[in-house]
């Protein structure tokens, strides 16, 4: 019976504390919203699967324990590796065509970022320091790579809550955008059809990463980790002498990227760490920084309106959020819910791209001025 109780000390059930239920049934929870409901399943179920495996209680090897393989993979996470890593993903398969074709859709990318700045202003009010209001702030963007990094360099103790909540409400945009935006615009404006953008040539296609990398590190230079990897990932997209690189980048290093960086920030969520007031506040903070970057995106386009001849359909707007391409496909779905002759995939595309750059900006400049 000695024996038997000691081998029992070992197990996970003598360690069993409520709050380990919580956090597992939080990680079953995200599985089943990515087989499911196939929301973000690439993020949802490595995340879900990391938050099980980073709360069975008595383990040794967690992303805490120094000297643990996981803590060598979540290295990746807090010192804000793996988000580069993305971006040079997300360049090498982002086309910004659309964007080039319609440069002035920027302004839309630009305006979703309200959020960001809104939920900063909301985060300080509720008592959070300035580094962390920054931090929680970005989650506005709804960019979860952005997200980790900017945590990583001001308030590393908060990494998992933020990565939690901002791949969360990046998952459920299908469902918070889509009311906002009916609520926002007329059923004459949900109709507006948008002409075909023109066709941009391969030059311009080269030149625009080069050009915009410059503008935007001229502006941010502590983002140009994210942005030099994003157009630089582009510029192999676009050279056409370097398909191998771009191929590889879009699809190989993203993959792996995403599997690590899902189950470092899963097992990073443990009880003890995640289950506070914080972690409370910033999740609540999370979905008012979602819908004010929607209403601020769809409320500029009907801005835009009163100034242009050649009207565009303000449901665009709730694309400047840059959760691509989910974004640009709920706008898609709203806009031939009224319209089925009414393609909006495309010219959604371009605030969409625009708002990932958008909101590495916003990090830069937040760390350039919250940083030490």
């Amino acid at each position: 019976m000695t024996e038997l109780f000691s081998f029992f000390k070992t197990t996970a059930f003598a360690h069993f504390h409520y709050t380990n239920a919580i956090m597992l049934a939080i990680g079953i929870f995200f599985i089943i919203l990515g087989i499911v409901k196939k929301y973000e399943p690439l993020l949802l179920i490595p995340i879900g699967f990391g938050i099980i495996l980073g709360n069975m209680p008595g383990t040794f090897g967690g992303v805490y324990d120094k000297g643990s393989v996981l803590s060598y993979i979540y290295f990746g996470v807090k010192t804000g590796i793996f988000p580069p890593l993305i971006f040079l993903g997300i360049g090498a398969m982002t086309d910004f065509s659309t964007l080039i074709a319609n440069p002035k859709l920027i302004l839309l990318g630009a305006a979703a970022q309200f959020g960001i700045f809104a939920t900063f202003v909301g985060a300080v009010l509720l008592g959070f320091s300035l580094p962390e209001a920054g931090s929680i702030g970005i989650i506005g963007g709804a960019d979860g790579p952005t997200s980790i990094f900017l945590s990583s360099q001001l308030a590393p103790h908060l990494l998992g809550p933020i990565a939690i909540a901002a791949y969360s409400y990046m998952a459920l945009v299908p469902i918070i955008q889509p009311p906002i935006m009916r609520l926002l615009t007329t059923r004459r404006e949900k109709v507006i059809q948008m002409k075909s953008p023109r066709i941009v040539s391969k030059k311009e296609k080269i030149i625009f990463p080069i050009v915009s990398f410059l503008i935007t590190v001229s502006i941010a230079p502590r983002a140009v980790a994210l942005l030099g990897m994003l157009f630089f990932g582009n510029l192999l997209k676009e050279s056409g002498v370097t398909e191998r690189l771009a191929c590889v980048s879009r699809n190989t290093i993203i993959d792996v990227v995403t599997v690590l960086l899902g189950i470092a920030v899963g097992a990073s969520t443990q009880a003890s760490v995640f289950l506070t007031n914080k972690s409370l506040k910033i999740f609540v903070l999370g979905a008012l920084s979602f819908c004010i970057a929607t209403a601020a995106g769809v409320l500029f386009a009907k801005l835009m309106n009163l100034f242009l001849k050649q009207k565009i359909n303000p449901l665009i707007g709730a694309s400047g959020v840059s959760a691509v391409p989910d974004s640009a496909r709920v706008v898609q779905n709203e806009g031939q819910r009224y319209n089925k002759k009414n393609y909006l995939l495309m010219h959604a595309m371009a605030p969409n791209v625009a708002g990932v750059i958008g909101s590495a900006v916003a990090a830069g400049v937040l760390w350039g001025i919250l940083g030490k």
